[in-house]
């Protein structure tokens, strides 16, 4: 019996493991936190937004932005400090999470602190569930939209007083931004520091992952309806010849009742 009950805790503490690879309360304390921090890098957003689509910003006004963004960055130490410590295997999890401590240590990734929105996106797509045309559109839409709106902002940071300079406006980086991630790249605008080359880097691997994320979903959506509509036909067929079954004994009774 002792030896049943330890295998059984064994094989229990291994599908834990799989399930849950970084433990129970790590999953927990993420679930308690998401919107908090949600709201957090709204904040964030709008504090890092406001002095650079306003470079006249009064300096009181300027300095409150720069406070607000370092008390949310750190919340997000904070965060990233208690995920660690209540994970089982604390090593595995710092691996696996890599952008998170760079975003957290790297300057150059302070604008990805506000990617802690796409959380909202969660919301949008319980709203559109059942659907999976208004799942992907609304992750494409939405998703690329806040990519390119930070992206933009970070460029425009970056480029706008460095020698020769191709972005120095808002609509500049936008146009920018859209272009490198549709990978288009008409090549009339495009960043001469090392920070903005990293983020049209960046913005291209997005823009790539993004493509190849829609046409799997439409290929797995593709796939899906065929086989739906094959099995819905095996079912009809199936039906046909229920009916055809029971047609054929119901004259075979007749057959041997006129005899």
């Amino acid at each position: 019996m002792r030896n049943a009950a330890a295998t059984a805790n064994r094989l229990r503490l291994r599908l834990t493991a799989r399930i849950l690879p970084y433990g129970g309360r790590v999953t927990t304390w993420e679930r308690r936190t998401e919107w908090p921090l949600t709201i957090a890098a709204v904040v964030f957003l709008g504090a890092y937004a406001w002095p650079i689509l306003d470079p006249g910003l009064p300096d009181v006004l300027a300095t409150t932005c720069a406070t607000i963004t370092w008390v949310v960055w750190a919340l997000f130490a904070a965060d990233y400090v208690a995920r660690v410590s209540l994970a089982d295997d604390r090593v595995s999890w710092v691996v696996r999470h890599p952008l998170e401590l760079f975003v957290l240590v790297l300057p150059m990734f302070r604008p990805l602190r506000a990617l802690r929105l796409v959380t909202l996106l969660r919301v949008l797509n319980r709203s559109a569930a059942g659907n999976l045309s208004g799942r992907v559109a609304i992750y494409v839409t939405a998703g690329s939209s806040l990519i390119a709106f930070i992206a933009a902002l970070a460029a425009l940071e970056a480029e706008r007083d460095a020698d020769g300079a191709l972005i120095t406006s808002f609509g500049d980086a936008m146009w920018w931004a859209c272009t490198t991630m549709t990978t288009v790249g008409y090549g009339d605008t495009y960043p001469v520091t090392t920070t903005g080359r990293f983020i049209g880097v960046g913005l291209m691997i997005g823009g790539i992952a993004l493509l190849g994320t829609v046409t799997a979903t439409f290929a797995s959506w593709l796939v899906n309806a065929v086989r739906d509509e094959q099995e819905a036909t095996e079912d009809e067929l199936d039906d046909v010849q229920a009916q055809l079954r029971v047609v054929r004994e119901q004259l075979d009774r007749l057959l041997e009742e006129r005899r």
